[in-house]
């Protein structure tokens, strides 16, 4: 488990499977409120993971679970988790009925893009990117100390962006898509946290974008 500590929220994450999917759990440090991006796999370590945050003063407290993309090896714990949390579910709206055939869960929230999700007073808004699949959805979070961390599914790595499985006009909407809503809107302080693999920011990533687009990958 790696642990991420900020003003207004604590950020853990636990990797699960043969996939080393990323599953992060945002908790909200005054309240405990907790929201749940990527009910990958292991419900077990999903659970450890929630219950990590007690020692953050107030009862954890899950509201909530939030989907990146529709992929099954991002969904495969999410119908356990909304068995065992009861709560609101989150995804790209475009997304939502791949989810539904994946893992047998009916999203309660598809979102668009500048879509906002809550976790107490703290907010995430959801960034539409498409090409890796039809309704990816990034999470940005702005903290109250000025940090911004996006969790960015599998539309963002270190060295490049998600697989579009060698489909140019998949690829182009991607990159462009990546382009302009994030390098274009973001500082190059920020943290991606993906959704297999280690962080990065988009600082260390920015000057690599042209590259990026004459591989075609």
């Amino acid at each position: 488990m790696s642990e991420l500590l900020l003003t207004d929220v604590t950020i853990r994450s636990v990797s699960v499977s043969e996939m080393n999917n990323n599953v992060y759990l945002v908790t909200e440090r005054t309240s405990g409120k907790q929201l749940i991006i990527d009910a990958a796999d292991d419900l077990p370590a999903i659970q450890g993971l929630v219950a990590s945050a007690a020692s953050d003063g107030p009862p954890p407290q899950v509201i909530g679970i939030a989907t990146t993309h529709q992929h099954w090896d991002h969904v495969r714990a999410l119908s356990a988790a909304v068995e065992t949390y009861k709560v609101p579910t989150y995804a790209g709206v475009d997304d939502v009925a791949g989810i539904n055939r994946e893992a047998e869960v009916s999203i309660t929230h598809g979102l668009n893009h500048g879509d906002r999700v809550t976790v107490g007073e703290v907010v995430l808004e959801a960034i539409h990117l498409r090409g890796h699949t039809p309704g990816s959805i990034a999470y940005a979070l702005r903290d109250s100390s000025g940090e911004q961390v996006i969790f960015s599914g599998d539309s963002l790595f270190p060295g490049g962006v998600g697989n579009t499985e060698k489909d140019q006009e998949r690829f182009e909407s991607l990159i462009n898509d990546v382009s302009e809503r994030i390098f274009e809107k973001f500082s190059d302080e920020t943290r991606v946290l993906p959704g297999h693999g280690e962080s990065t920011t988009v600082g260390t990533e920015r000057p690599h974008l042209n590259e990026w687009r004459q591989r075609g990958w």
